[in-house]
């Protein structure tokens, strides 16, 4: 089925440059990875299109039975659903074209074979874990990403920086995991199963809706408890406030890692999760008002970091924070159809903005400082102007994607009616504002205004190979048109026949339903913000460029804790990372090297010590033997003397 082949497709190219990466050299692994991803690229569409045409009927593919242990039997099976196949469709895609635009980006690198190895087996992750048909199979995809990340972000590990970056995002991602992986065996504990048949039936999920767990002394209901523990796990692996810091440092990967990381794989894991346990969620409405209120805050709080970034790949890094916490306000509110929805079209526009940014990196010869930069417009326009077409889809600007996507989630936070709904109200609307602001910043500064770049970079500059531009031309076609083409089906009338069960809603939520009419003046702001947030940056940085200055020296400490991250990175080092290093270095220095090293090394030093002084009485002298035993004779008698 071309379903099954869309997904192992990419396993197939990434064991070939893998394994026989050294025996058919670089190209070779080039061509078997990007053929694989071919191949995905035109079965994952084609299948989501037979599925929603009519074509094809949803269902389950069983490969085989992978656990059998007592009642606890889980099998290797592929789900085909609207969910997952939109979700395949749009991985393999985009994923093709980051491999195509990494044969030129990587073009003088000298280990390609690993770098598209590690690239084709994460596809072959993301794609496992959105196509998986129970829990634990979801969770291997859900590691294997993260396995992969760490490959990718650590692949220049020569770098003690991208090796520092690589373990952040590791360690950061096992700490969200625990509790996720609690949340599975507790949904086991509750359902008896962790087979999507059977946890994701309205019916059976509402059977459960009154059962307790006790945590800590105290009860709650299961259903909350569960939605809160895997809502923490898809806060770690989609960079959620308090556990976003891996995000920004993972720029230390070559960009088409950014860009696959942050566009087709990894960061909407979390989102997609939100989305696949639909039922169970519905009924757990105060893991979904966290759900909100961690959405909204890291929306607001990542956008006010990327009005002062410096760096043209961490501003973007930080635009994705913001725009997943968008996809979480939504699937907060109930609204899991704009939620995949803004991620689908996100996914084009980020990867659009990320590539982008590799393009000009390349051009400026590895030079990454926007402050750096200016007036690349001439010297590049083909890459400023699919910049452009990214930065009005990410600001919202009609009729580009992020304007259906991203005013769909505003709209549907001021729809929900609720203290939480308008708290995410107020943040998506500021947060919109300061995307628009910090995206045409980084605009202006790299490719308008005067030039403040160095003559000698100046002098390289020069824009990329058509192999990494065509890829930057189809994203930026689907940044324009993937907004109003699929906007009925995501989110319109349309919205019950497209999905066909894969997401639920409680009959009781009308969210989406009075979204699509709050008041005129609520459809309008966003774009009035956008606009707003563009004119300011146009005034700041080419109408009056010593503006910024001015500014960050009058505000000099709200400019600093913005440019140093609220301090996130300091404050963990100082309560949480210290410390453990501390209590390490003593088990270290006192347990192994004094107790477990020391007993044994002490002893055979007061072994070699005895010894050398034992060897000091034989002198080799008969005379000095004889006077030895003489004296011995003596002791032994006086001895037998005084006993009797």
């Amino acid at each position: 089925m071309i379903y099954a082949l869309a997904i192992f497709a990419p396993l197939v190219g990434a064991c070939i440059a893998g394994l026989l990466g050294r025996v058919i050299g670089d190209r070779g692994a080039m061509t078997a990875s990007v053929a694989g991803m071919v191949v995905a690229a035109i079965c994952g569409p084609l299948a989501f299109f037979q599925l929603v045409s009519g074509a094809a009927e949803p269902t389950v593919i069983h490969l085989g039975t992978w656990i059998d242990a007592g009642r606890f039997t889980v099998s290797w099976s592929l789900r085909y659903d609207t969910l997952s196949a939109v979700m395949v469709g749009m991985v393999s895609f985009v994923a093709m074209l980051i491999h195509v635009y990494s044969i030129g980006y990587m073009s003088h690198d000298p280990s390609r074979a690993r770098f598209f190895a590690y690239l084709s087996l994460f596809t072959f992750a993301m794609l496992m874990l959105v196509t998986a048909d129970n829990l634990l199979q979801l969770f291997f995809g859900w590691e294997g990403v993260g396995l992969c990340s760490y490959l990718l972000i650590g692949f220049w590990y020569d770098r003690p920086s991208a090796c520092a970056a690589a373990i952040k995002a590791f360690v950061v991602n096992r700490v969200a995991d625990l509790p996720f992986a609690v949340g599975l065996a507790m949904i086991f504990m509750t359902f008896g199963s962790i087979e999507f048949a059977t946890i994701l039936d309205p019916k059976i999920v509402a059977q459960h809706a009154k059962e307790t767990h006790s945590l800590f002394g105290c009860t709650f209901p299961a259903l909350e408890v569960i939605g809160f523990l895997l809502f923490i796990g898809a806060m770690g692996k989609s960079a959620q406030l308090f556990l976003h810091v891996w995000l920004p440092d993972a720029m230390e990967g070559p960009t088409p890692v950014s860009a696959l990381i942050h566009a087709a794989t990894m960061v909407t894991a979390g989102v997609f999760l939100m989305a696949r346990m639909s039922p169970v969620m519905e009924l757990a409405p105060y893991a979904l008002g966290f759900v909100t209120f961690i959405g909204a805050s890291t929306a607001l709080f990542a956008a006010t970091i990327g009005c002062v970034q410096n760096d043209i790949k961490r501003i973007i890094a930080y635009s994705t924070c913001s725009q997943l916490g968008y996809m979480f306000v939504a699937a907060g509110v109930g609204v899991y159809q704009a939620s995949v929805y803004h991620l689908i079209t996100h996914a084009f526009f980020k990867a659009l903005l990320f590539l982008s940014a590799g393009s000009v990196i390349h051009a400026m010869s590895d030079e990454q400082d926007i402050r750096k930069m200016g007036g690349l417009a001439k010297l590049i326009p083909a890459t400023c102007a699919v910049m452009w077409i990214g930065n009005l889809a990410l600001a919202g600007i009609p009729p580009f994607a992020g304007y259906y996507s991203k005013d769909a989630i505003i709209e549907a936070a001021f729809a929900a009616h609720s203290a939480v709904g308008n708290y995410a109200f107020f943040c998506t609307v500021v947060a919109a504002f300061l995307t628009a602001f910090y995206s045409w910043r980084l605009l202006f500064m790299t490719f308008h205004g005067k030039s403040r770049a160095d003559h000698h970079a100046l002098e390289h500059a020069h824009e990329s190979p058509y192999v990494m531009l065509l890829p930057l031309f189809a994203l930026a076609l689907g940044a324009i048109v993937t907004g109003f083409a699929t906007v009925n089906a995501f989110i319109g009338d349309g919205q019950a026949a497209f999905w066909a069960g894969a997401i639920w809603t409680s009959p009781d939520n009308h969210v989406l339903e009075h979204a699509h009419h709050v008041p005129t003046w609520v459809k309008i702001l966003p774009i009035f913000t956008a606009v707003a947030g563009i004119a300011l940056a146009w005034v700041m940085y080419i109408a009056n460029p010593l503006l910024p200055v001015r500014l960050a020296n009058s505000f000099r400490p709200i400019y600093l804790f913005l440019l140093n991250k609220w301090y996130f990175d300091e404050l963990y080092n100082a309560i949480i990372v210290r410390p453990i290093l501390c209590i390490a270095r003593g088990f270290w220095k006192i347990g192994d090297e004094a107790m477990i090293d020391g007993v044994p090394n002490g002893l055979a030093e007061l072994t070699a010590g005895t010894s050398r002084q034992t060897v000091k009485i034989q002198t080799g002298s008969l005379a000095v033997y004889a006077f030895v035993m003489l004296i011995g004779v003596v002791a032994l008698i006086g001895l037998y003397m005084l006993v009797r």
